[in-house]
Formats: structure tokens, C-alpha cells, sequence
């Protein structure tokens, strides 16, 4: 992976992790669980920014990447040590120390949705929209991400949002409780700062202490009822459907699926 794929800068307590790609290789979802990992010995970071370079987040996984090629169409083994590289870097993300804000501007794609959900904080600018494509590509939305959608917007509208692969608005994101802020295009970062100013200026410990607490006790149960989800990820990477689903994403056609 180019070192400029992902950037790290600190100002004091508060660290922002730039994507400076649009799309996730399966090298920066290494890197991002590594970072994740960092960040728990690390007591001078508090709050953690994440963010897309430019007007957008993430556009989710780069199908044209040649390794995550190997994960849907490789060797049996290729695909399983490359389909727990998206759940391990969120899970890594939800049980990082510092408290984490995703600041979204523009598209949130796929991989890009787990990623941010997994976050304590989501703010998005007016313009943006979060979209989950996989049942569309014939796959199973997977990387942990079902438990922590539904605990944010419960089960129909995680159905809604998953099913029917449409975008969702900033506005609709607001109402659904799905992200905390929406502001202005463009101002994600200053609200995200102005956000972990706020908690800066409570005391440490607690904040943390309060952080580990609510994450445990939400995702209490999350890990065992979704063992099977990289299983089932892989399950789906060999079925017909996910290659007419695959054929339509690059023909940009209408695919025809069979339930095969």
C-alpha cells in the first residue's frame, strides 16, 4: 500500500485519519486496523477524526483491486484470510479508546458505511448520503455491520436500507438517528473538532470509562449471533447471482438474477 493512501496528524489530544483514496484496497483495511490497534497504547490521543480526503468519504471496496479479486473469485483459501480483513479493521475501529467522530462529506459507499458505523460519532454535510450495495452485487452485507445498524436504527429501516440498496440522504440519516449533526457541505471537520473540543473539556477517565462501558454492553451479544457472518459472505461469493450481480456493476447494466 502507498503510505499516502491513509494519512495520520496529531494536534495535541485530537488525531485525524484522512482516506486519501476513494475507494478501500484490502492493504488500507490492514492499515486501518493497525492504526485502530495503535491508537489503544497510545493515552496522549482522546479523540480520533476520521475522514475522506475531499468532497467524498469512501466509494466502499475497489473491485478492480486485484487481491479483493482473489476474495470474491480467488482459491477457497485466497478469499477466506482476505474476507476478515472489513471485520476485523471495524471491529478494531468500535473498540478503539479514544472516542471516534466520522466526519462524511459527499458519497459513503458499502465498506465506507461499516467503517463509519463502527465509529462513537457520525456528522455528515448536507449533501452527503450513505448507500449499502452489496444485496444489489449479490452479497450479504457483512464486516460485523448488521448489529450495530440495527442498534442505531432498529430492524425495519436496517431491512429498508440494506434491501433495497438505495441511497439514504443526509436528512433522513438525521431522522433516523443514524448520524448526530448534518451541516453544511463542506464543515464536517470544523463541527467534528468543535464535537471533540466539548469532550476534551470533560475529564478523562470517565469519558473513557463511559465509552468502554456503552460499547460492551451494546455489543454484548453482536459478536456471537453474527459468527457466521464472513461465512456467510463467502457463501455468497460463489453463487451465480454474485457473478451476474459483478457483470451488471461493470457493464453498468440491469442484472437478471436467478437465486442460483
Amino acid at each position: 500500500m502507498r503510505k499516502a493512501d491513509i494519512a495520520v496528524n496529531r494536534q495535541g489530544p485530537i488525531a485525524t485519519v484522512t482516506l486519501n483514496r476513494s475507494t478501500l484496497s484490502l492493504d488500507m483495511l490492514r492499515e486501518l486496523r493497525e492504526i485502530a490497534v495503535r491508537f489503544q497504547d497510545d493515552s496522549g490521543t482522546r479523540i480520533v477524526i476520521i475522514r475522506g480526503k475531499s468532497r467524498n468519504f469512501s466509494a466502499g471496496l475497489d473491485l478492480k483491486d486485484q487481491e479483493i479479486r482473489k476474495m470474491l473469485g480467488g482459491s477457497l483459501e485466497e478469499r477466506w484470510e482476505r474476507v476478515l480483513l472489513g471485520p476485523r479493521a471495524c471491529r478494531a475501529w468500535e473498540e478503539a479508546s479514544p472516542v471516534t467522530i466520522a466526519a462524511i462529506e459527499g458519497y459513503c459507499v458499502g465498506g465506507g458505511v461499516s467503517l463509519v458505523i463502527a465509529c462513537d460519532f457520525r456528522i455528515m454535510g448536507e449533501s452527503a448520503f450513505l448507500r449499502i450495495p452489496e444485496v444489489g452485487l449479490g452479497l450479504n452485507y457483512s464486516w460485523g455491520s448488521i448489529p450495530r445498524l440495527l442498534h442505531l436504527i432498529g430492524p425495519a429501516k436496517a431491512k429498508e436500507m440494506i434491501l433495497l440498496c438505495e441511497r439514504v440522504p443526509a436528512g433522513k440519516c438525521l431522522a433516523w438517528g443514524l448520524v448526530e449533526q448534518v451541516v453544511p457541505d463542506g464543515s464536517t471537520m470544523e463541527a467534528a473538532i468543535a464535537m471533540a473540543e466539548k469532550i476534551l473539556a470533560k475529564p478523562p477517565i470517565p469519558v473513557a470509562m463511559t465509552k468502554k462501558a456503552i460499547t460492551a454492553a451494546t455489543a454484548a451479544i453482536d459478536h456471537a449471533s453474527i459468527y457466521m457472518d464472513a461465512d456467510q459472505f463467502l457463501l455468497t461469493t460463489l453463487t451465480e447471482d454474485h457473478k451476474e450481480g459483478l457483470r451488471a456493476f461493470f457493464a453498468k447494466d440491469t442484472p437478471d438474477f436467478k437465486g442460483k
